[in-house]
């Protein structure tokens, strides 16, 4: 997963349907890694495939378990700033729009339940961490 943070400290979310749940889910970027491919790669793929964005800077944050009772599954979390638009590259059949929203709405989002995304809640409270200088980002 990536929090994509501009320098004003917004950041970009997506919306996409999510069929398992049947509605549009409020995400992060994020996306599955290809054979052989490391994580790293992967989150600059993705972030450019979903949204069309690439990243001056990557810093790797934590790596979670979301499911940890019947599955294997991890996700790498990776901060991104210095942002450049460009165009996205979806893959066929995968539909979502992208859009920019300050880091208040994002909390006020979280704690409504708008955003009930697992990945995108961890990343919500990082970023309220790093914004406070509460955790720094490590080189």
């Amino acid at each position: 997963m990536i929090l994509p943070v501009f320098d004003d400290g917004r950041v970009l979310l997506e919306r996409q349907f999510r069929y398992p749940v049947g509605r549009v889910l409020l995400e992060f970027p994020a996306g599955k890694l290809d054979p052989n491919e490391d994580e790293l790669t992967c989150a600059k793929r993705e972030l450019q495939e979903e949204t069309g964005y690439t990243a001056r800077e990557w810093t790797f944050l934590t790596r979670i378990h979301p499911v940890i009772s019947y599955s294997t599954e991890f996700i790498d979390v990776y901060f991104a700033r210095g942002l450049t638009a460009g165009d996205a590259k979806l893959d066929e059949g995968e539909f979502l729009e992208t859009f920019i929203v300050d880091a208040e709405q994002l909390m006020a989002w979280v704690k409504d339940g708008s955003i009930s995304d697992v990945k995108t809640i961890i990343g919500a409270f990082w970023l309220e961490k790093l914004m406070a200088g509460e955790w720094k980002l490590e080189s």
